[in-house]
Formats: C-alpha cells, sequence, structure tokens
C-alpha cells in the first residue's frame, strides 16, 4: 500500500519518519564533521537533536504495543496467549539486535573489540521492553480476568503501565550508582545501567534504566487513546495530549530547579527522573502535532516522505549505518565541513527514501526474505 497520511493511524508511521530524519542528521553530523566543525553551536543542536529519536521509537513501539493488545483482547484472546504473542515479538526484535550487532562485528573485523558484540544498542532495548510489556499486560488481564472485570481492562493495563513507567526512572539513578548490582557479569548488568566493560555507565548506550521507561509510558499513552472517552473525542484527546506536554515540561523543569534532591548522585542529562519527564512532555506535543498534521495539516495532500519512510524505519535504521559510520561510508569521517556533511545527509536521506520506496512496492513478493524487517507490532 502507498505511504499516504490519510489513513487513521498515520501519525504513528509520521512520528517514526521524523525519528528517522533526527537519527540521519544525529548519525551523518557526529560521524563525518571533523575539526573546529565539531566546536560550532550547530554541531552542539545536532547532537541535541539526536536526544530524541530513541524515546520516539521506543514511546511508539509501546502506543502500537498498546493497540495491538487491546485489538487481541477485544477478540476474545486468552492473556496467557496475548502475553506469548507479544513476548514472542520482543524476542524476534531482540535477536534481531543480536544480529546487527553480530553484523556490524564481521564487516568492522580487524579493529572492532569483541566487545561490541555485547553492547547493548537500540533494538535490544526494543525488545527488551516489548518482552516486559508482553510479561506486565499478561498479568493484568488475567488479574482482570480473574476479577471478572473485564470492561476495566484498559484503565488498568494503562495505570499499570503509568506507574512502571515510573518506577524505572525513579531507580534509573541509583542503579546507575549506589545501587549498581556489579555482581552480575558486565554482559549482563550492562543491560541495567549500560556499564560495558569499561567499569563505569555508558550514556551512549541503552540499557533498561531508563530508556525502557520510554516504551512502557507509549504504552500507558496508547491504552489513554483507546479508551471510551478517548476514542469518543479523538480530536480533544490528542489536544490534551499536547497540552498536557507542555505542562508536563514545565513541572519537570521546576522540580529540577527547585524540588528536593533525593539522590546522592544526580546527573540531569542521563539518569534524572526530571529530564525523562520533560522528554515524555516533549513526546505528547509531537504526538498531538503529529496528529493534527496529517489530520488536518499537509499530510491530507498525499504522498508524505515522513509516513513512508516511517513505515520501513527498521530497515531504514538498519542500512544508513553502514554507509555513515560503517566500513561503506559515503564520506571520511571526522575530517569534513558542515556544507559536504549537510550533502551527504542529503544523499542519504534520499536514498533511505528510495529503498523505503522499493521495499513499500516489493511488499508482497519474496517476503519470506523481507519479513525481519517488518515493524514491531505495526498498528495500521
Amino acid at each position: 500500500m502507498p505511504a499516504s497520511a490519510s489513513s487513521r493511524l498515520a501519525y504513528i508511521d509520521w512520528m517514526r519518519g521524523l525519528a528517522c530524519i533526527l537519527m540521519f542528521q544525529t548519525h551523518c553530523y557526529d560521524a563525518w564533521l571533523g575539526g573546529d566543525s565539531r566546536k560550532t553551536t550547530f554541531f552542539m543542536w545536532s547532537q541535541l537533536g539526536g536526544t530524541l529519536p530513541a524515546p520516539l521509537f521506543l514511546f511508539l513501539a509501546g502506543i502500537s504495543f498498546a493497540l495491538v493488545t487491546d485489538k487481541l483482547h477485544r477478540k476474545g484472546f486468552p492473556a496467557a496467549q496475548i502475553a506469548r504473542t507479544t513476548i514472542r515479538r520482543g524476542a524476534e526484535i531482540f535477536a534481531l539486535g543480536l544480529l546487527f550487532r553480530l553484523q556490524e562485528y564481521l564487516i568492522a573485523w580487524g579493529w572492532a573489540p569483541w566487545s561490541d558484540l555485547f553492547r547493548v544498542d537500540i533494538l535490544n532495548t526494543i525488545g527488551v521492553s516489548m518482552m516486559l510489556m508482553g510479561a506486565v499486560c499478561g498479568l493484568v488481564l488475567s488479574l482482570v480476568s480473574s476479577l471478572g472485570q473485564r470492561f476495566r481492562a484498559r484503565s488498568s493495563l494503562g495505570v499499570t503501565a503509568l506507574g512502571v513507567a515510573l518506577g524505572v526512572s525513579l531507580l534509573t539513578p541509583v542503579l546507575w550508582t549506589t545501587w549498581r548490582p556489579g555482581w552480575l557479569p558486565w554482559p549482563l548488568e550492562s543491560y541495567i545501567n549500560g556499564v560495558h566493560n569499561l567499569g563505569q555507565p555508558q550514556p551512549w548506550l541503552f540499557p533498561i534504566f531508563p530508556w525502557a521507561a520510554f516504551a512502557f509510558a507509549g504504552l500507558a499513552v496508547g491504552f489513554f487513546l483507546l479508551s471510551d472517552w478517548g476514542r469518543e473525542r479523538e480530536a480533544v484527546t490528542f489536544v490534551l495530549a499536547g497540552v498536557g506536554g507542555i505542562g508536563l515540561t514545565y513541572v519537570a523543569h521546576w522540580l529540577d530547579l527547585r524540588g528536593p534532591q533525593i539522590y546522592p548522585v544526580y546527573d540531569f542529562w542521563h539518569t534524572s527522573p526530571n529530564f525523562f519527564l520533560i522528554r515524555v512532555g516533549l513526546l505528547l506535543m509531537i504526538l498531538s502535532a503529529a496528529y493534527a498534521w496529517c489530520r488536518w495539516g499537509a499530510g491530507q495532500w498525499g504522498f508524505s516522505p515522513l509516513v513512508q519512510m516511517g513505515q520501513t524505519s527498521l530497515l531504514v535504521y538498519w542500512v544508513h549505518i553502514e554507509f555513515v559510520y560503517g566500513r561503506f561510508s559515503i564520506l571520511p569521517k571526522r575530517v569534513v565541513d558542515i556544507r559536504t556533511a549537510s550533502l551527504g545527509l542529503l544523499t542519504i536521506f534520499l536514498s533511505m527514501l528510495l529503498l523505503s520506496l522499493l521495499r513499500t512496492n516489493l511488499k508482497g513478493r519474496g517476503e519470506g526474505v523481507w519479513r525481519w524487517f517488518r515493524e514491531p507490532l505495526r498498528a495500521n
């Protein structure tokens, strides 16, 4: 099916496409800029924009997970079967993450350290988060079913997801510092706090704490959107999401400036629950803007590159890495100026858009080859 912003859930693909664009620019400028270009305000803002793609991908995985779980539940699937189905899909994404690491290691054979095989990257965390969401949803649905309160399933799932998201965020600072599970082998501890084999948690990795919190935040938002109230007042619901995002951002900023400091070690940019809340607020604002764009804005005009890219985000993520950071980089690393890197970024964007269109047009042909590149639990 051709990419179109007119579909009911196009905002999900639009946001995935936005995450791809932000990811491209962050990776391209980080990989290729060199010398004084790396000291500019331009480079600083390009890397600051890179703090959004990972939360976006996880947040959207949570929303999609809610849509699929609700659909299976309404069809009468038992809780155990829903849990098995969703956990299995999460395991597939996790396996993809391991396969991606193996591919990267083999391509970089000779200069990549063996420890790269155990690096916790975004695909690993999405897979683990999906498995955790599947287990939590299965447990809640089993409990609700045993109480004979089927009609309260969505609200129970949403409240539980919100509680897990806040719990993961609140535990992150201590699991990175005073409560570090150093007794675990480092490949396992790295999934908790991103310690890798370097002795200290690394901010460039994607451990469960805090990153899984974004997936559970998306899960909570997804069930809110699916509530009877949300379905009956869809436009109002998305407007409220945007307003709530603005309010959450201001409250979190106020807490960071004037709230009590309860942690012995406070790192705003990497482990702070306040920074987590600010980013969730931004995600809610983007969600509201994406809905408005696809429902009433230019998204109704026809072909949308963002929607198209979002439909194949896993594929373009997988491929672009090799042409930016890998052995097949289209530009020399860390030596070019902003103009040259920007031309390289444009080349990457157009190439990945072409690849996305090719993937869409080939859908249904050679599906066995492409099945691993399906989106995680696509909702639409």
